[in-house]
């Protein structure tokens, strides 16, 4: 399979990225939590690049192969503290929209509250937000596995 575009970035689109990842840099979350949120958004999207690219900033940002190779089933395993467990609930819950799933009910709303500030859970959001956008993007433009931004 063949990515659809091949041309490079608009200068000004690539300038909003840097933005979006700056504010998201600037809320208090460990990178290695905000890489594991990008790497389960993005598996639940099938987004190859993505996924790629997260398991590559995470291990990068310190993040060891047990947790990166579990995320997948975060809920099985014991390799996560409680406040990643709720940050990947609210991952799950906003990523999964469709088809009348219910989103972020008060319940995980207010687990993620219980660990993490206004602060952190504006940047969270903003990570997961912005990772469905690129997975989207990626998806739509058939994107492959590897690329480097």
């Amino acid at each position: 399979m063949e990515a659809r575009l091949n041309s490079t970035a608009n200068p000004d689109m690539m300038t909003a990225i840097k933005h979006l990842y700056k504010a998201i840099g600037s809320g208090g979350v460990d990178q290695r939590l905000l890489s594991l949120i990008h790497l389960r958004a993005s598996q639940i999207n099938n987004c190859a690049p993505c996924v790629h690219a997260s398991v590559t900033g995470a291990k990068k940002a310190g993040e060891t192969d047990e947790r990166l190779h579990n995320v997948i089933a975060w809920r099985e395993t014991p390799f996560y503290t409680d406040s990643e467990r709720a940050a990947l609930a609210l991952t799950e819950a906003a990523t999964r929209l469709q088809d009348g799933a219910p989103g972020v009910t008060d319940d995980i709303w207010a687990a993620a509250s219980e660990h993490f500030t206004d602060e952190q859970l504006s940047a969270i959001v903003l990570e997961i937000a912005t990772t469905n956008f690129f997975n989207r993007i990626n998806r739509s433009i058939q994107e492959q596995a590897g690329r480097t931004w």
